[in-house]
């Protein structure tokens, strides 16, 4: 429990201090980093790719498109090397996409620019090594809640040509999928007026046509609520969709999404349940390689 605590203090840092250190540490051998791929217009519409390299590049492998967490304020694609290196270690493509952030931008212009980046990544991931037909959406935290609408509101996809059906699944790590009533008054500004903050739950757009969800929480988590979490699971169940839920023991918001790190693993199984949970899942049937909108 000592280095738990520890480790937990350590990824609570502010700044970029515990993210420099697993960036750091992250694997480099037979991973291949591509930086700041433009997927739109400006600075925040720029995207990492890490993939398989060597020998292990020569098949198509499964995609993973993540959007990080931030409160809607806050986060950079730099932070998260740790993250896409050490599941392209393991066989996956990874995409890693900045979006617009308030005060720049309200809701939904995040979400539009995730789909945005979604629908880059169906149009061009096979020149990275990825297999267009077979693409997961992740998202952590705030990240969560956008890559939750584009996996259950078909607005945002059918923006870009695609629809959810077009995903092998939807993977959610501590994600804010119902969270109102608001308790920030930032968030206020972020999601209202206040007759339109339904529009920013996911858990009010899912249906019999959700894709297949993991969803991962940890009790120790005073960010987000697992009752998010447990509140999606129980209506994707309701209606029939295929949901696994992990509760990982002492784990919190952090600590949760650190487990990914090689060396932070012992915290949790979440890296080696993520990737049972993508190789059960391929890609949907008669899906397209490509012909998504591209920017």
């Amino acid at each position: 429990m000592r280095v738990l605590s520890l480790v937990t203090a350590i990824l609570a840092l502010q700044g970029c201090a515990a993210t420099d250190v697993l960036n750091v540490l992250a694997p480099r051998n037979g991973v291949a980093a591509r930086q700041a791929v433009a997927y739109g217009p400006g600075p925040r519409r720029m995207l990492d790719v890490y993939a398989p390299a060597g020998p292990a590049s020569r098949s198509a492998h499964p995609v993973v498109v993540f959007i990080y967490g931030g409160g809607w304020i806050a986060g950079d694609r730099s932070a998260y090397r740790f993250f896409g290196a050490s599941l392209a270690a393991r066989g996956v493509v990874v995409v890693v996409p900045d979006y617009r952030l308030h005060p720049e931008v309200k809701f939904p212009a995040f979400v539009e620019d995730a789909a945005a980046a979604l629908a880059w990544t169906k149009a061009h991931i096979a020149d990275y090594g990825g297999d267009a037909r077979n693409i997961f959406v992740m998202g952590h935290s705030a990240g969560g809640q956008i890559a939750a609408l584009l996996a259950f509101d078909p607005q945002y996809l059918a923006a870009v040509g695609m629809t959810p059906a077009m995903l092998s699944g939807f993977i959610g790590l501590a994600g804010a999928y119902d969270f109102l009533p608001l308790t920030d008054p930032v968030h206020d500004i972020i999601f209202g007026p206040a007759d339109r903050l339904w529009r920013s739950q996911p858990i009010n757009f899912v249906t019999e046509a959700a894709p297949p969800a993991f969803l991962a929480t940890g009790p120790n988590d005073k960010t987000v609520l697992p009752r998010n979490s447990f509140r999606l699971a129980d209506r994707l169940r309701e209606l029939g969709r295929p949901v696994t839920l992990n509760v990982y023991p002492h784990v919190g918001h952090a600590t949760l999404l650190g487990a990914f790190a090689v060396q932070l693993g012992f915290l949790a199984p979440v890296r080696k349940d993520v990737l049972a949970f993508i190789a059960a899942h391929p890609a949907p049937p008669d899906q397209p390689i490509s012909g998504a909108v591209s920017p």
